[in-house]
Order: C-alpha cells, then structure tokens, then sequence
C-alpha cells in the first residue's frame, strides 16, 4: 500500500511569542495550536508519512504529547533548535535524527528514485545537490530569500499557510525553479 508523503517545519505548538516574532495571524496560543491540528489532519491521513523537518513544540510536555496524540500520520523527526519537550514522547516518531537523507519512489527522477536531503537548517550545497537532489528545511519562517536557481525551498508552517506539503506539491515548486544541471553537455570521461 503506498503512503502519501509529506513536509513541514516550525509549528512551535505552545509557543506564544511566535505569535509575534513570525506576525502569524492568531489571538491566542490555544487558537494557533487548534488551526495548524487542523491544517494538520485536513490534509494528512492516519497512514500517510510526515517528515517534521523540526521545531515541532515549545509547549510544556503534557501539552505537547496531547497535541502529538492529535495529529495524524507516522511522524519522523528531523530535530530542530526548539525540540526539548518534543523529544520526551519518543514513541510518537517514527524515528528522530538530526539529518537525514530520503529517496522518494517517482517515475520522473533520475534512476527512478527522487533524492531529498532534509535538515532543520538552509545550506547552500549539500551531496549532490549538483545532480538535482532536493533539500528541505525549516528554521528560517519565510524570512530567508528564496533561491529559484537552488532546487532547495523551507518548508515551514509560516510560508504554506501552516499547512504541510505533499510530496507532489514540493515536486511542482521544485520543477518551476530555474535549476540547471551544471554538467548538461558536457562530454565527461
């Protein structure tokens, strides 16, 4: 049975200062941490795959494993800066890691396998980034220029209107960047 798959960072669930800092357009912590649930579970169904590229909750542990309990799908974290009470429910992730590198089953890929790397912060290159592999990351909420010769974009809540992305919908912001394969006809040996 296949998944669907997706992407998101930054929810800072329980974080009421966040309010502010990223201007999310919300009266109360209690009412962002109810919408993005939402948002959340709108989209994602119980088996789909999300990879949480980090800074999922500053909320008090009870509160988060309640609003962990809430949100659909098997979730894989890759940590952020602001993950202290998410790491103490462990059994709710798929796994936790500081990095990690995905390759995604698409037709459309090299060798048929779309490569991602995923991490909680921007790079400029990463392994073989050059060959048209993907990179996701968070930390930034939307403050960070794009780059549209850079097949890497951040995911967070703040850019996608607090909704995670689809693998298909990453697929189609990645294709429209202006990306271009530094070795195209070039002769190698």
């Amino acid at each position: 049975m296949k998944h669907n798959i997706f992407f998101t960072s930054d929810h800072h669930f329980g974080h009421a200062n966040i309010i502010k800092y990223s201007q999310r357009p919300f009266g109360s912590v209690e009412e962002m941490n109810e919408e993005m649930i939402r948002k959340w579970n709108e989209k994602v169904g119980k088996r789909d795959l999300v990879y949480h590229l980090g800074d999922l909750s500053l909320a008090p542990t009870i509160d988060t494993k309640n609003i962990l309990d809430k949100l659909n799908g098997k979730i894989f974290l890759i940590k952020g800066n602001h993950d202290k009470t998410t790491i103490t429910y462990p059994k709710r992730f798929e796994w936790i890691k500081d990095f990690y590198e995905l390759n995604v089953d698409d037709a459309d890929a090299p060798n048929g396998k779309q490569k991602i790397v995923l991490l909680h912060y921007a790079m400029k290159v990463w392994r073989s980034s050059f060959r048209g592999t993907w990179h996701l990351y968070g930390h930034s909420h939307g403050h960070l220029q794009d780059d549209e010769t850079s097949r890497s974009f951040d995911v967070g809540v703040d850019c996608h209107d607090f909704y995670p992305l689809s693998y298909e919908e990453v697929k189609v912001i990645m294709l429209k960047k202006k990306w271009k394969n530094p070795f195209e006809g070039e002769i190698r040996e």
